[in-house]
């Protein structure tokens, strides 16, 4: 292609934009939309093997062959998230509102770190940021910037926690001077359920991964309060210095929603930074019929939550709000060239001081197009389709002589073991469920997860697909059936 064909403000980039996309389009529903199976079930190998070609060839080629290519070689082997039997992980169908979005803001190609570079976008994001503040009934001085998602999100607000505590206990700038004497000693608290992020942010933040302290979880997978005072009170016999505790709202095998409340008060009479990691569950905000299971969220210090899971956008879209914006002082810099001091004075927006990122993509689009689409009531209708479906996945396995549910669901995952005769021993059990795990991936008609519960190799099926129906979950469940008698024909139970 001509540089006048590869870039939009010419005639001729114009007409080739509208064809490229128009082709990519009718690709995507030509391989993918309405496809039977979730998943093609090639090997790495049988994907390896297609990619020969230099990718870097010394002449190109036309974009409709390069198109056509991808279509053969990676769409028509791309997990499909929009088929009701893809139920591994937390990887939402993004719904075409998002998808709109996503064609608007690459196109537009604006950088979120200056204004200059997005003013509108920058105008916009302060005010979804705002009606998501309002969403989680944080006061009027909250604020908060969008991020990649979780990860993240959880990060940045530890990387806050931390420097504050640094700040008010030690009189120590972290930014500036570094980690002060006592930072071997500092502590985070959260759930042996949590996600791995906290860890990893520790490790991150120069703690390491033993500054997290994490707190047994009661029958329901939630975060035991008993064990957690125990653990506060063994901190203070070995003078360790918490000084940050996560909740998690959406425990990513059960769902779970830990006691907010509670954490909220223990935070308070300990002044620990209280963070929420709503990631997964935090769309319980738009249902009034589901949204209480989020009370005491509204008392966090920070908030991650994500739009590429419950609220259906495309991947990446997340966002870190705080319950006072002025905490964002604890990361902020200026560089002459994106946001001078001059700007700060003179109340100009640039929303580079409030992230880790630098170029940062304008996806506080896609919710603001869904918001405005769907409005509060359509999204929950979405959402709460997902959680009843979840009820009765539950049923329907608990009413099964060949498997075994592990846990009522909160949100919309439910954990269960495939146990096909009375009188397995775990060990056997564990073995077959790998293996079918294995044959499922293979076979291509059902897309669930592997996970392990009290030692205990379990499938998992995350039903965020609102056009799902318990006749996709009895499909899923007669195609582990099915695996695994394929399984047990070739006597492969083992790991």
């Amino acid at each position: 292609m001509s540089a006048d064909e590869c870039f939009l403000g010419t005639g001729r980039g114009e007409t080739s934009y509208r064809d490229a996309m128009n082709r990519a389009v009718e690709t995507v529903i030509e391989t993918v939309a309405n496809r039977e199976r979730p998943h093609s079930g090639a090997s790495p190998e049988e994907l390896a093997a297609q990619f020969d070609d230099p990718v870097v060839p010394e002449e190109g080629q036309r974009l409709e062959m390069t198109i056509d290519e991808v279509a053969e070689r990676v769409l028509r082997h791309s997990v499909d998230p929009s088929n009701p039997r893809c139920a591994a992980h937390l990887q939402c169908p993004p719904m075409i509102p998002g998808l709109a979005a996503e064609t608007l803001l690459t196109a537009t190609n604006q950088s979120l770190d200056s204004f200059d570079q997005a003013p509108a976008a920058t105008v916009l994001e302060e005010r979804v940021v705002t009606a998501l503040c309002e969403l989680f009934d944080l006061p009027a001085d909250a604020d908060g910037v969008f991020t990649s998602g979780g990860t993240q999100s959880n990060f940045q607000a530890l990387l806050l926690a931390r420097d504050r505590y640094c700040d008010q206990q030690f009189d120590r700038n972290v930014q500036t001077d570094g980690l002060p004497a006592a930072a071997p000693s500092l502590r985070i608290l959260c759930s042996e359920a949590a996600h791995f992020t906290g860890k990893q942010a520790a490790h991150h933040l120069g703690l390491g991964e033993r500054a997290v302290y994490t707190v047994p979880t009661d029958a329901d997978g939630r975060m035991d309060l008993d064990e957690l005072d125990a653990a506060l009170d063994d901190l203070d016999r070995r003078d360790e210095l918490p000084f940050a505790l996560v909740g998690t709202a959406g425990t990513t095998d059960f769902g779970s929603i830990d006691p907010l409340p509670a954490l909220a008060d223990r935070a308070a009479d300990r002044d620990l930074w209280f963070h929420v990691d709503a990631a997964y569950g935090g769309a319980l905000a738009v249902s009034d019929e589901f949204s209480t299971l989020l009370d005491g969220i509204e008392r966090a210090d920070s908030i991650a939550v994500d739009f590429h899971k419950l609220f259906y956008q495309p991947i990446s879209c997340g966002a870190l709000l705080l319950r006072d914006g002025a905490d964002f002082r604890l990361m902020a810099r200026n560089a002459a060239y994106l946001n001078p001091e001059a700007h700060d004075e003179g109340g100009i927006p640039n929303l580079v001081s409030k992230s880790v990122q630098t170029t940062r993509r304008f996806d506080a689009l896609k919710p603001y197009v869904a918001f405005r689409t769907l409005g509060r009531t359509g999204l929950a209708e979405l959402v709460e389709h997902t959680l009843e479906l979840a009820d009765d996945a539950a049923a329907l396995v608990r009413e099964a002589d060949d498997f075994e549910l592990l846990g009522e669901p909160t949100l919309n995952a439910v954990v269960f073991r495939y146990r096909p005769r009375q009188g397995m021993n775990d060990e056997t059990v564990s073995n077959l469920n790998a293996a079918v795990r294995r044959e499922l991936l293979n076979d291509g008609r059902a897309l669930v997860a592997r996970t392990t519960v009290d030692g205990v190799t379990s499938l998992k099926v995350t039903l965020l697909n609102p056009t799902a129906t318990l006749e996709d979950v009895a499909a899923m469940l007669e195609a582990v059936r099915d695996c695994g008698d394929r399984v047990a024909d070739t006597r492969e139970v083992t790991v």
